[in-house]
């Protein structure tokens, strides 16, 4: 089949592209062409490469038509934000496409209540991203039960990966909190360390997407969620990696008032996301209806992308 990926050169798309070129598929790579893929690999020269600015040709109303004179079979769009991108895109393709995969998030939830969270929970997202992700989500799932649209959508977690800085043990994103842990140094959590985060290794997205096109009949108007196995406290996830380099993890929990004045406000706001929605999400439905087997637990999916920053010496330990 003819797949599009809108957004390919991304952390999932450095995984995806060689996976479906691999299977036989004739890919089609979208993106603004600023950077290249997180790995190299053989695959890419077997790619039509096509250069869009989503934003610019959004703008003029063309970004839908310039996707479907690709003539794609199946469209994999990787950032769609704004359920006006969304509706901008999808009438475009309506009617010429046979699949159309849209990447959500596990934060159309929300704060967890009944954990694991199943894709049938209601919805109560806040923040920008996810309220815009959850009206995206509504919206396509519309489509395809009243008209027949061809969607498909699927809510990673956390992405991890080598060539990139993963979600931290206190909520954020700044590698010195792995440098700590690594040296035996103390590091203060957030109330009692006992927040979830829930992570998954950009192969295994990879892999989710091409489940969901070999499953079409059961993926059609349907969400999945796309998470390692088991969802991780942040006071666990510290004490494991502390253990990576034969340490015991120092820690000191602190309120959440007091804490925040330890961190940026950068580095405050972007644990409070996290907490605050504490994900903790149930991949049963992808395992029973697109046989959905993650590779990677959340811890290892860490460290092998930890374990690529200090080969790279992109940390210093």
């Amino acid at each position: 089949m003819r797949v599009v990926v809108i957004g390919a050169t991304g952390h999932v798309g450095t995984y995806l592209i060689p996976r479906l070129v691999e299977e036989g598929h004739d890919v089609v790579a979208v993106s603004r062409s600023q950077r290249e893929p997180y790995q190299p690999h053989g695959a890419w020269s077997k790619v039509t490469k096509v250069t869009i600015d989503r934003t610019a040709e959004e703008a003029a109303g063309t970004f839908g038509q310039r996707i479907r004179d690709l003539k794609p079979d199946v469209v994999i769009d990787m950032i769609c934000f704004t359920l006006e991108s969304a509706k901008h895109l999808v009438e475009a393709l309506q009617g010429h496409v046979q699949h159309f995969l849209h990447c959500g998030t596990i934060w159309v939830h929300g704060p967890s209540v009944v954990v694991p969270t199943t894709e049938e929970q209601p919805r109560r997202p806040f923040g920008e991203y996810g309220i815009q992700k959850a009206a995206i989500e509504a919206y396509l799932l519309d489509k395809a039960r009243r008209e027949g649209f061809p969607a498909s959508i699927f809510h990673p977690g956390h992405i991890v990966g080598p060539g990139w800085v993963p979600l931290n043990p206190a909520g954020h994103f700044n590698p010195e909190v792995f440098v700590r842990l690594a040296r035996g140094e103390e590091l203060a959590l957030p109330n009692f360390g006992l927040e979830t985060v829930h992570h998954i290794h950009a192969d295994d997205i990879a892999q989710i997407c091409q489940k969901i096109m070999a499953n079409r009949s059961s993926a059609l108007g349907e969400s999945f969620h796309v998470v390692s196995p088991n969802a991780i406290t942040l006071r666990g996830y510290a004490e494991a990696v502390a253990g990576w380099f034969g340490q015991e993890a120092k820690l000191r929990f602190l309120p959440w008032e007091e804490w925040r004045n330890t961190v940026s406000e950068q580095e405050a706001q972007a644990t409070w996301d996290h907490i605050a929605h504490s994900p903790n999400c149930s991949i049963a439905k992808a395992q029973r209806l697109l046989n959905f087997q993650p590779r990677y637990s959340s811890l290892q999916a860490v460290y092998e992308a930890l374990q690529w920053l200090i080969v790279n010496k992109k940390i210093e330990i």
